[in-house]
């Protein structure tokens, strides 16, 4: 059976900048019908990774940048999920794809609201890859805000990450909250009805643009923890 080292191994070599591993029972508070279980009964480790986006992307004036970058890694992320798939299970383990995006199943029209089959963020929270911030993004300790999380599910015990336990964003700042454009923030959540027009705005062509960056662009960890732009 495959121990944390060599399932980690495999997922880096298919191209993760990062990779955690969260036991299923950590899952246990997640919404009933949002559990890895209730995706693949047969889950008992979620494999968590990220890759990094360039940074320089917020600094462009025009959105077109940010919003290419952001597919594209989410491209990346898509591809490496499928790569390390087949080399789970070639190693013996059943691997279940959780999309980065969509597809998913919930939505909430009222409110805009979109959930996916599982929580990304809270995944790599659990997986020890970073915490929470008040823009509700994961922040990781050396790429900051700008990840892109991929995950896998597999049916095999496999001994799990640390979970961070510190609390990154400083006490009293509210730089995304004060910065939101659309004041969808509060530090716990987000209004996904007032954050949605811009951060998936609808061109007349039919494009879909991401117009707003300002909770990742002004937070101070969006570099890394305690990091400043190198």
């Amino acid at each position: 059976m495959a121990g944390a080292k060599q399932v980690k191994g495999i997922v880096l070599s298919c191209g993760a900048d990062l990779c955690g591993i969260a036991p299923v029972d950590r899952f246990n508070d997640a919404p009933e019908g949002f559990q890895p279980q209730d995706i693949f009964p047969g889950c008992k480790s979620v494999i968590v990774f990220i890759r990094k986006l360039p940074t320089s992307a917020l600094e462009a004036k025009s959105c077109v940048p940010y919003t290419y970058i952001n597919d594209l890694v989410a491209d990346e992320v898509s591809d490496i999920t499928l790569k390390a798939c087949r080399a789970l299970e070639a190693a013996g383990l059943a691997a279940v794809p959780v999309p980065t995006n969509e597809p998913y199943e919930f939505w909430d029209a009222k409110r805009m609201r979109g959930m996916g089959i599982m929580s990304m963020r809270h995944a790599a929270h659990l997986a020890g890859l970073g915490v929470l911030g008040k823009n509700t993004l994961l922040v990781t300790r050396d790429f900051g805000n700008m990840v892109q999380i991929g995950a896998i599910l597999v049916d095999a015990d496999i001994k799990g990450d640390a979970i961070i336990k510190e609390a990154w964003c400083p006490p009293d700042c509210r730089l995304c909250i004060d910065s939101c454009p659309q004041k969808a923030l509060d530090g716990r959540t987000v209004d996904q009805k007032l954050c949605r027009p811009i951060s998936n705005f609808r061109t007349a062509k039919g494009y879909t643009l991401k117009k707003c960056n300002a909770c990742r662009r002004v937070c101070p960890n969006r570099f890394g923890v305690g990091r400043k732009k190198s």
